[in-house]
């Protein structure tokens, strides 16, 4: 149960660390009204205007791409709200944490940071982690920048380089984490991640090991610019089963039965959204964000570890529209529809499907075709209110491909 459990939460990165020392095919293209105002688009900044997020101003280039659906989103701290359902799993692995590992004092080992700002700079998001100037995840249709050397954090992992090199060897960080993804049921612009790093000398390593002290945490070789010593096989097969007796505890514990310089480590990250959809059976990620009382209060627990199955509210019809539209000769993502898509149908579009396909046979140019579904989670919506949201995205997309010289 529990290795079948592990399996299913997605979002999920292990792995060892060190710190660095250094409709048809003749679907009819719609005619698409007058352009909406620049604001009600996804999003692009505007060159030499400046952005207040949190209290700072960041200038805007030409890398800005963050959307007003996303930055209402910033600041909620969902990981933070009592009684939240994702707070009510933060404050069981942070239970688990505190009482599992204990220091020498009895103690709890692992640190908890579950306040750092979202805004990160590209060179903690990136190249702390040793990822390449080239690399796909760095990708503009990926992620939000407010400018070229600042955005939303990708992962908590943008906090990793910060706390080693504080002296850290055994935290956890909990955090909003943005990305620009598809839409449906399972994934969302952002969502909640927790970080577990856990880093050993040689002595704690080793210190149960026979004959421990005539073992060594590297080969013997040298280190240069483009390569680290690497480490030993026993010292990776300790690490590895200590990483897998973690995350097993903690799995069991949720569901039951059912660069570090001459240190080695391990660290693994966990969806928070993922967890609490499987643990408390929440089919639609657009949930946590509800302020909906039926909701809420389901949560509303007096022990954290109190067993409770969501308890579904009632199920609104779906509305359903197609848009399609002929692509750019290039730089075209579908991101960037999905992502203007969110900020003029907010959390009442529940997914958006590519249903076609067509390369027309002389110009060969590609047409792509979505099926939007509308749906709210607390109430019916009207055609009528649907077609208006409607006309927007469409309005919005020839602003999107006509501003970029697409359309």
């Amino acid at each position: 149960m529990v290795c079948s459990t592990l399996r299913r939460v997605a979002h999920m990165r292990v792995y060892l660390v060190r710190t660095a020392s250094s409709v048809s095919r003749g679907h009819c293209h719609s005619a698409l009204g007058s352009r909406p105002a620049a604001s009600e688009s996804a999003g692009q900044g505007v060159p030499g205007s400046v952005m207040e997020l949190l209290g700072q101003s960041y200038p805007q280039d030409d890398y800005s791409n963050l959307s007003r659906k996303v930055l209402s989103r910033v600041g909620r701290n969902l990981h933070n709200q009592q009684h939240h359902p994702l707070w009510l799993i933060k404050e069981r692995v942070k239970e688990h944490f505190y009482k599992q590992y204990v220091g020498r004092f009895r103690t709890p080992l692992f640190s908890v940071y579950d306040d750092f700002s979202p805004v990160v700079t590209t060179w903690q998001n990136f190249d702390s982690l040793l990822i390449p100037a080239d690399h796909p995840s760095r990708k503009k249709g990926d992620n939000y920048y407010l400018n070229r050397t600042h955005m939303l954090r990708g992962h908590t992992s943008a906090h990793q380089w910060d706390l080693l090199h504080a002296g850290l060897d055994a935290f956890l960080v909990v955090g909003d984490v943005y990305r620009r993804d598809q839409i449906d049921s399972q994934h969302y612009p952002v969502f909640h991640q927790l970080e577990a790093v856990r880093l050993f000398s040689k002595h704690q390593l080793f210190a149960g090991v026979k004959d421990g002290e005539s073992l060594q945490l590297f080969e013997q070789s040298s280190r240069s610019a483009h390569k680290q010593e690497t480490h030993t096989m026993e010292a990776v097969k300790l690490v590895e089963f200590d990483l897998k007796q973690t995350l097993t505890r903690l799995m069991t514990h949720l569901f039951g039965d059912a660069g570090a310089q001459d240190r080695i480590g391990w660290a693994f990250g966990l969806g928070l959204e993922r967890l609490a959809m499987i643990l408390y059976d929440i089919p639609d990620i657009r949930l946590f964000w509800s302020e909906d009382e039926r909701f809420l209060k389901q949560f509303r627990l007096s022990d954290i570890n109190q067993k409770v199955k969501f308890q579904p509210l009632s199920k609104y019809p779906a509305v359903i529209n197609d848009i399609s539209f002929w692509l750019p000769s290039e730089n075209y993502t579908e991101n960037d529809f999905y992502d203007l898509v969110r900020t003029i149908g907010g959390d009442l579009v529940e997914k958006v499907d590519l249903i076609d396909k067509f390369e027309h046979p002389k110009t060969r140019k590609t047409s792509h075709c979505y099926r939007i579904t509308y749906r709210h989670m607390e109430r019916t919506l009207s055609q009528k209110e649907v077609r208006r949201v409607h006309q927007a995205v469409q309005e919005a997309a020839v602003q999107l491909l006509a501003v970029e010289g697409r359309f």
